[in-house]
């Protein structure tokens, strides 16, 4: 695990200017009356990832296609109807539009970091309990197993692509990983929102 280097951290002058959201952002507070000062929205972009999704997906339409559409058993020893058509929709309809609309939103403002892991969890840390933020590259898969939410109640991950996030130290000790393809960005807000 390791920082990035300093030449490549902006000035609080240079990073004003990038941290600041996209007009359309400005209206969309995370706490009322608190401006927004980062804000990013990341999904799952790993080929990989969507291959076997695909894959998995594809087998499901397959098997639904020939055995319930067709009216032909699907494969030797086949399903029942009822279950086949379960497992279509879980894999087949319902894990591809899960993927396509999981999110991982992080929004930074002069009150709070939100970190909202879309379906799954919605996490509010306030600025007055962090006691430092650090722009880092790490490794997903040897530090925390892989992306997702990830670690203990004392380390905590939160991460959908990429090897580049912030670490937030807490004034309690707690650590959290907070990935980001702006890692700096984010960084430089919290900075920003702890000055304030």
């Amino acid at each position: 695990m390791s920082r990035l280097p300093h030449d490549q951290r902006p000035s609080l002058r240079e990073g004003s200017d990038q941290t600041q959201p996209h007009p359309n952002q400005m209206s969309m507070n995370t706490d009322e009356n608190s401006p927004v000062l980062f804000r990013e929205a990341q999904r799952f972009t790993q080929i990989w990832i969507w291959l076997l999704i695909l894959f998995v997906a594809g087998l499901q339409w397959w098997g639904f296609i020939q055995q319930i559409i067709l009216g032909q058993p699907w494969g030797d020893n086949p399903a029942p109807d009822w279950m086949m058509v379960t497992f279509w929709l879980l894999f087949g309809i319902g894990m591809p539009l899960f993927f396509v609309y999981l999110r991982l939103i992080v929004t930074v403002t002069k009150e709070t970091i939100d970190v909202h892991f879309r379906p799954l969890m919605h996490r509010k840390i306030s600025i007055a309990d962090i006691a430092s933020a650090q722009a880092e590259t790490y490794s997903p898969l040897r530090s925390y197993g892989g992306w997702g939410i990830r670690g203990l109640n004392k380390n905590r991950a939160y991460s959908i692509s990429g090897n580049q996030g912030v670490a937030v130290i807490l004034n309690n000790g707690d650590r959290i990983l907070i990935g980001s393809l702006r890692a700096e960005e984010m960084a430089l807000a919290i900075e920003t929102a702890q000055r304030r």
